[in-house]
């Protein structure tokens, strides 16, 4: 009788020493940052091609605006190059017909000075040759100045291109992560703008609980530390997972509105943020509990 007295007082004692009380220490709802993702371009939305609740994973097409304008103004410009480097074209027939010109002055020249040499010719027609020579070494150069404004009209109409096939680029709206979509804001058929939203979506890979702690336990918590999170399974039963403290707020604030109890919302907390991989079972919105001890 005496052994079982022993055995159960130290089972109490036991008990007593475990600092475990299973409550967790800190709970708070999961978050996640949205992106609004914003027309860049006019026109009307031909696609669109997101709904809510539904994934979309990142590069997909999400809306196509009315390119018709743009692509007609690319074939105008591009017309418009066509024709200047036709310009161009000709201005080197010139200059190749002139230099064909002047390859044969040259060779009259140097029959001309071994003419001069046995008297057969005078120094009038070679002075004369020379002067042609002259005059059509300036024509080629004023042929060539035109190449200067042909570069520069190509030069125009080129950044006028690439601004064009920018603005066809935006009326192609991708979504720039892969997540939920959590709003639309725009219909098919609906005028777009520059900077009108058109939908909103979260990356739901990795979820951010926030909660709230007090000053007493902001010691027991440093960036980058693993805790355990648990969600509820069911009735009875938590699920577990791990999470690292990502941040932690430098200033107290009063307890958050959705604390029930005046008593509660009148405590300052400090708020930190608990990165969870997301397996597919956490949900934004969905109440969380964080145990570091």
């Amino acid at each position: 009788m005496k052994y079982k007295i022993i055995i159960i007082l130290i089972a109490i004692l036991a008990g007593g020493c475990n600092n475990e009380t299973g409550e967790s220490d800190a709970y708070g709802i999961f978050e996640t940052e949205a992106v609004i993702v914003a027309a860049e371009a006019q026109g009307k939305v031909l696609q669109l091609n997101v709904e809510r609740g539904k994934i979309t994973e990142a590069g997909t097409l999400a809306a196509l605006i009315d390119t018709a304008q743009i692509k007609l103004n690319l074939e105008q410009i591009e017309a418009q190059k066509a024709a200047v480097r036709a310009g161009r074209n000709s201005v080197e027939a010139q200059v190749a017909v002139f230099e064909e010109q002047k390859n044969n002055l040259l060779t009259n020249k140097k029959r001309l000075e071994a003419m001069l040499k046995d008297g057969a010719a005078t120094q009038k027609q070679l002075d004369d040759l020379t002067g042609e020579m002259n005059v059509l070494d300036r024509q080629i150069a004023s042929v060539k100045t035109q190449f200067t404004r042909i570069n520069s009209e190509l030069a125009v109409l080129e950044a006028q291109q690439a601004a064009a096939l920018d603005k066809l680029q935006r009326c192609r709206v991708t979504s720039p992560v892969t997540g939920i979509v959590l709003e639309t804001y725009i219909e098919e058929g609906e005028l777009a703008t520059p900077g009108k939203p058109i939908f909103k979506i979260a990356d739901i890979d990795e979820l951010t609980l926030k909660v709230y702690v007090s000053g007493a336990q902001l010691p027991h918590l440093k960036l980058g530390q693993e805790v355990r999170v648990l969600v509820d399974e069911s009735e009875t039963e938590n699920q577990s997972f791990n999470g690292t403290v990502t941040w932690i707020s430098p200033e107290a604030e009063f307890t958050p509105k959705i604390i029930q109890t005046k008593e509660e919302r009148v405590k300052l907390v400090y708020a930190v943020k608990v990165a969870v991989k997301n397996n597919g079972t956490l949900k934004i919105g969905m109440p969380g509990e964080i145990k570091w001890q």
